[in-house]
């Protein structure tokens, strides 16, 4: 079962990839005060989890019955995320701040929890049960959740000016993976059609 565990967690530690999810956290939580930001991790976190474990036990079917497929989830998320980024780009304000929702979209979806995190747990159940995998996303939820609440510590190493810089940086990574989100839904459409 411990092995099991173990085999479910590394690949959602590098779905979840909460590294890389930092910098664009930063971003788009720029000047906010400490609460604020505990009060969007938890927000983010209990978003992710709801909607990894609700698609744990009935993505497939739902997904089937209404056929929608991970690609049509990936470019949805995509477009999404381009709007978001473009809007910090080139208008210079944080659109997702206006709607006080940033903790759900996107952080929670689809930059937490996005079409790599539920791919992966499908997979993970054939291979080690849904016992393993549940445990494995916990674990990765925790670890997620530690890292974005020690996002002061990161901003402190940074500075204001770096922060900023930052800020803009990871605006134009979120653009980036938004494209290749988009990309790859595309890729799969036409491999598969």
């Amino acid at each position: 079962m411990l092995t099991d565990i173990l085999l479910a967690f590394i690949p959602l530690f590098v779905a979840f990839d909460t590294v890389g999810v930092l910098p664009l956290f930063l971003g788009l939580t720029e000047g906010l005060e400490k609460q604020q930001r505990q009060r969007i991790v938890k927000q983010s976190l209990l978003t992710a989890f709801l909607l990894a474990v609700f698609f744990l036990f009935l993505g497939k079917n739902i997904f089937n019955l209404i056929g929608i497929t991970v690609q049509d989830f990936m470019i949805a998320g995509g477009v999404l995320l381009f709007i978001i980024a473009t809007s910090d780009l080139i208008v210079g304000r944080k659109l997702s701040r206006q709607i006080d929702d940033v903790g759900v979209v996107p952080l929670g979806v689809p930059l937490i929890v996005g079409p790599a995190v539920l791919t992966t747990e499908l997979l993970l159940i054939d291979m080690h049960g849904v016992t393993a995998t549940v445990i494995a996303l916990i674990l990765n939820i925790i670890v997620t959740g530690v890292i974005l609440l020690t996002c002061s510590f990161w901003e402190r190493v940074l500075g204001k000016t770096g922060s900023r810089a930052v800020s803009k940086i990871a605006s134009l990574f979120l653009a980036a993976i938004a494209v290749m989100m988009i990309r790859k839904g595309i890729i799969h459409i036409v491999i598969n059609f």
